[in-house]
């Protein structure tokens, strides 16, 4: 997820969940050069994303969220009763928002018939264009937190499941669209995810794009096997 994330999950994020930017040209660069225009609650979440997915919930402090969204430190209590917890659950639901999101805005850019094979393409681009854009230091946030805090904290797990779950809806749904079974859209859908984010970790750890390259052309024939004949 993204991942921006992811970004998130899903690749470099913007504060509108979901509109492209220009990478490193917003607040989720983290140089403090552009002022979010959004209020202070949204940009502490977005912000929360962007570190997360950086950093990982260990490493990020709530003073430095502060920081990035450009926020007084005291709105963090204000909107985040539930401290750093709370804070970091709702920067992973927006990741799986975000990524969600960005399902429905690959298949309208989509210049040719929809398939399987071309939305996992996409999926896979978007990763792509950020690393070789602006390194490989960002992840998916929600893969962030789950590493970090799927054992100490339930809440926080729950939140990445139910973030997951959310991004997996929309692939489905344009799976079953494009002609695959509605019995396997979820099932694939997952597996793309899946792989996806697997490649995501290889990407980051080897510095090189092969992995996402690689997945995007070895599954995609196989994606587009599963859609059904039509008599």
């Amino acid at each position: 997820m993204a991942a921006s994330a992811g970004q998130p999950l899903g690749g470099h994020a913007t504060l509108d969940n979901g509109s492209g930017s220009r990478p490193g040209s917003g607040p989720s660069s983290g140089t403090g050069s552009a002022r979010p225009t959004h209020g202070p609650r949204e940009r502490l979440v977005f912000s929360a994303a962007q570190l997360i997915r950086r950093d990982g919930v260990n490493a990020t402090g709530m003073r430095d969220v502060a920081a990035h969204a450009q926020a007084p430190r005291g709105s963090l209590q204000h909107y985040f009763p539930g401290g750093k917890e709370q804070l970091v659950n709702e920067a992973v639901a927006w990741g799986g928002r975000y990524a969600a999101k960005r399902i429905g805005r690959f298949l309208a850019a989509m210049t040719e018939e929809p398939t399987p094979s071309r939305l996992f393409a996409a999926m896979v681009r978007q990763w792509t264009d950020e690393f070789e854009t602006v390194g490989f230091a960002p992840g998916c946030p929600v893969v962030a937190a789950t590493v970090d805090c799927a054992e100490s904290t339930k809440s926080t797990r729950e939140a990445a499941a139910a973030a997951f779950a959310t991004w997996n809806a929309p692939v489905a749904e344009a799976l079953t669209a494009m002609g695959v079974p509605s019995a396997r859209s979820s099932s694939l859908a997952t597996l793309m995810i899946s792989a996806l984010e697997g490649a995501i970790l290889i990407s980051r750890s080897e510095q090189n794009i092969r992995a996402l390259t690689t997945v995007a052309q070895e599954l995609g024939p196989m994606l587009d096997g599963c859609v059904a004949a039509h008599p």
